[in-house]
């Protein structure tokens, strides 16, 4: 590899989320050269509408998104729409190869990829996304105050969901095919009113512009206005944890200190990444720290 084939920057963030977004703006302001990879589309915020954030209400998560990367450009920072293959030490830096073959380096590197959420594939699914699908109870469950919802998951998140939407919502349905849970959770989800369908699949969701029924595999229909798909979520943890970034007791998500420093010297961790709650305002602030530390960091170098 020659030098000259090398794209140097002092901070590089992998994601265009909102906690890419900020990271690159605060950076940027440190006046260090930083490149962002990652397409803002692929954010979960960008087909979200947000209420629960600090001066802002009924935001259109695509506008904000966009807003955030015409802020980081006009501070500096460059954008490339390219995912990571590799991610490797370099001496004192890291080196990235991108899909296009091309090679980054940067003194400084920070991982806001967000979650990958764990989808149900069936159909009405992906054409409803936005419509009345949703993967995070926390984010979207006030939209659904006195209405029927219905949460799909096994576990402790579908659970916790179910739970949590029985305070909001009119009537709520749990759709689970092989309930696991802890027994003091199990014990809520019984003393709830919370309708379980133990055993039970889903094969489709219907609606035309918004969310109207469940489809179960054995005929059965349940009329839904919101459906929530609580799977849990499985971090992009692949190229962090080859570096030898450490993750939590759970190894789910990538353990930060204040700083959002990892326990690798120079990679900084910021969002979803790093665990729930699954909202925007953690995502700028660990994003804000990470960029001003990212940076800092870079400049000792």
């Amino acid at each position: 590899m020659h030098t000259s084939d090398i794209h140097d920057y002092d901070v590089i963030i992998v994601g265009a989320g909102p906690a890419g977004l900020q990271a690159a703006i605060h950076a940027a302001r440190r006046k260090v050269s930083v490149l962002v990879l990652g397409k803002v589309s692929k954010s979960s915020l960008f087909k979200a509408h947000v209420e629960n954030m600090c001066c802002l209400f009924n935001a259109s998560g695509k506008e904000m998104l966009e807003t955030g990367r015409r802020q980081a450009e006009n501070f500096g920072s460059r954008f490339l729409a390219a995912d990571i293959l590799k991610i490797a030490a370099d001496h004192d830096r890291f080196a990235l190869l991108t899909e296009t073959d091309m090679k980054l380096r940067c003194k400084a590197l920070i991982l806001a990829t967000g979650t990958a959420r764990n989808k149900l594939r069936v159909k009405g699914e992906k054409e409803l996304v936005g419509k009345g699908v949703s993967y995070c109870v926390d984010c979207d469950g006030n939209f659904y105050r006195g209405e029927a919802v219905a949460v799909v998951g096994d576990e402790s998140a579908a659970a916790d969901g179910a739970l949590t939407l029985a305070e909001i919502a009119g009537e709520v349905h749990l759709i689970c095919d092989d309930l696991k849970l802890p027994e003091n959770l199990l014990a809520k989800l019984e003393n709830s009113n919370v309708v379980v369908h133990r055993g039970a699949k889903v094969q489709a969701i219907t609606g035309e512009e918004q969310v109207s029924a469940l489809v179960l595999e054995d005929g059965a229909t349940i009329t839904t206005a919101g459906v929530f798909i609580e799977q849990g979520a499985k971090g992009l943890m692949e190229l962090a944890t080859t570096l030898g970034v450490a993750l939590d007791d759970n190894m789910r998500y990538i353990r930060t200190d204040k700083g959002q420093r990892t326990n690798i010297p120079g990679i900084f961790a910021a969002g979803d990444i790093c665990g729930p709650p699954w909202q925007v305002a953690k995502a700028v602030g660990e994003g804000c720290v990470a960029g001003l530390n990212a940076a800092d960091y870079a400049k000792k170098r």
